[in-house]
């Protein structure tokens, strides 16, 4: 029995970055597993569109799919979009089998990439007692959203850091957190001597920049790069759609 495809739902974005960014990712993931299917569909801007690539699914006579929001926390896009899309898709193409995974956050291996990001931008691990980090997201109107980046920020501050505290690039956000520049900021006022900026968003695009320009307004002494196509994010992806096959077929190991 062959495995389920492998659906990545990616949001799309007019910046090719975007885009170029995913398409490593998937590339990644499918030199971790020889063999299984990976496909990307997008919600917006980019093509192929999520339909139309469950479309030509269903024409090459693929039984089952698993849709994988390539998102990090569970706000609007993977309790709203994604679901009406898969619902719509399933009605139209009652023969394809279409479940949907979990979302990528929180996990121990995005922890991982943001370190690896971190230490390629030039923090050593020594760094980490002096250095204040800047946790920085999307953002989300989302209350369940932005509590996850909070709770992954308290997290981070118990494993060697000076201190962290979340930040996220959105105009409005649930819960009234700091933009980056005034959560550097803050972390000045603080004392701290150095400050990271960590930007927790998986490719770039307008609000990754705006990330990056309040590291730069409020001078940080380093910003990392997007997750981006991490081996620990690849890991993740496969942990992900594994765990979505359990009710079906059992675990795959990775």
């Amino acid at each position: 029995m062959s495995a389920p495809v492998l659906l990545v739902i990616a949001h799309g974005s007019r910046d090719p970055r975007h885009a170029a960014t995913v398409h490593a990712l998937t590339a990644l993931v499918r030199s971790l597993r020889p063999g299984l299917r990976v496909e990307t569909g997008f919600l917006d801007f980019n093509a192929p569109s999520v339909p139309r690539v469950l479309e030509r699914l269903a024409a090459e006579r693929a039984k089952e799919v698993v849709a994988l929001p390539l998102l990090l926390t569970r706000a609007f896009h993977a309790k709203s979009d994604i679901p009406s899309v898969l619902r719509e898709a399933r009605s139209r193409l009652p023969r394809l089998r279409i479940s949907q995974a979990g979302v990528l956050g929180p996990s121990p291996l995005l922890n991982a990439a943001l370190e690896q990001r971190l230490y390629e931008a030039g923090l050593s691990p020594g760094d980490r007692s002096s250095t204040g980090l800047v946790l920085a997201s999307a953002g989300s109107t989302d209350p369940e959203a932005s509590a996850v980046i909070a709770e992954i920020a308290r997290e981070l501050r118990h494993t060697g850091w000076c201190a962290v505290r979340p930040a996220f690039a959105s105009a409005v956000v649930a819960g009234g957190f700091s933009r980056t520049a005034d959560a550097v900021r803050a972390l000045r006022a603080d004392g701290v001597r150095q400050v990271a900026v960590a930007p927790y968003v998986i490719a770039p695009g307008r609000l990754p920049d705006r990330i990056a320009a309040g590291a730069e307004e409020a001078g940080a002494d380093l910003l990392a790069g997007v997750l981006g196509p991490s081996p620990a994010l690849a890991r993740l992806l496969l942990m992900r759609y594994d765990e979505a096959r359990v009710p079906v077929a059992g675990a795959l190991s990775a």
